[in-house]
């Protein structure tokens, strides 16, 4: 068991309040099904150079299509490569019992945070979702980001849920990603303590400027670095030039159903081995990798003139 003494928790808490950018990674497999520890390293690796800090088991990575075991092989691997990057891992599910089990288990590893969604299918009301969170909050030894994801879970986290928790000093930040940036000034108008982070990329230049303070990522598995810049200038309000760039490539991401398009590019790319998931999920639900490979070809490029632009401006600066 990889526990917490693997890593400093103290050096990776140092930079875990200027993260800005998490990335939902993805969960690579192998063609028989398996999970692809080689290809998982790699761009776990390739996360932490990019200074962006790692969601495990979430929608992205198919959480819910994973065993307990292998939801444990992941996040005990990902700890094991000592990243110099903070951890969250998401907990997600339907069975109460199940998910406090899972906390207690996850409480014992170098991680960073906790990503709490709504259980699936029920759509409690408020006092049903305060005392879900509450008891996930209780058991959690580490700072939560509550996820706000109705079109998966079903029902939004009502804002009277939020306020009945935000005195819990484990209740760190919203990931919201209704889609809906009334709800997300809701958001921050109830609770102005709490930190709030775009659950959808293509907001982020618009979230920023209602106060986000980063974007928990789904662009971020193919284009880390770049996704990276995205972020940070739409932080500091530089978003003119990001449209309509960011905006189509986004979309050639969430043209079927997440994370099916992603993981096609990030094959294509070379960045992992396949682009198997998990049924229901298929990577035949897409046939024309066209736009996936302008959208990848326009960042790269984009990336690259930014950092010439970078790079010359430090010479002239001298």
């Amino acid at each position: 068991m990889n526990q917490k003494t693997n890593v400093s928790n103290s050096n990776k808490n140092s930079s875990f309040n200027n993260t800005v950018l998490w990335t939902a990674l993805v969960t690579p497999f192998h063609d028989n099904n398996s999970i692809d520890f080689e290809s998982l390293a790699s761009i776990a690796h390739a996360q932490a150079k990019a200074g962006n800090g790692i969601l495990l088991l979430g929608s992205t990575g198919e959480g819910l299509a994973l065993t307990r075991n292998e939801q444990q092989q992941i996040v005990e691997f990902v700890c094991q490569l000592n990243l110099a990057t903070p951890i969250m891992v998401a907990v997600g599910g339907y069975n109460l019992t199940e998910q406090l089990a899972w906390l207690e288990q996850c409480n014992q590893y170098a991680i960073d945070a906790f990503l709490l969604a709504s259980p699936i299918y029920a759509k409690p009301g408020t006092v049903g979702q305060t005392a879900w969170f509450k008891a996930l909050l209780d058991t959690a030894q580490y700072p939560c980001m509550l996820y706000n994801v109705p079109s998966r879970s079903g029902v939004e986290i009502a804002l009277k849920t939020v306020e009945n928790l935000v005195p819990h000093p484990q209740f760190w930040a919203i990931k919201e990603a209704s889609g809906d940036i009334n709800k997300f000034l809701a958001y921050r108008q109830i609770v102005p303590s709490i930190d709030l982070y775009s659950g959808e990329d293509a907001m982020m230049p618009y979230l920023a400027a209602a106060g986000a303070k980063g974007l928990v990522s789904v662009c971020a598995n193919a284009w880390p670095e770049a996704s990276k810049y995205y972020v940070e200038q739409s932080l500091a309000g530089q978003v003119q030039a990001l449209f309509p760039l960011w905006y189509n490539a986004i979309n050639s991401l969430f043209s079927v159903a997440n994370p099916i398009p992603v993981k096609i590019l990030m094959h294509l790319q070379g960045v992992i081995k396949q682009s198997i998931l998990r049924a229901p999920l298929t990577a035949l639900e897409l046939n024309n990798h066209t736009d996936l490979l302008n959208a990848d070809s326009d960042i790269n490029n984009w990336f690259d003139q930014q950092a010439n632009a970078s790079s010359l401006n430090q010479v002239v600066g001298e």
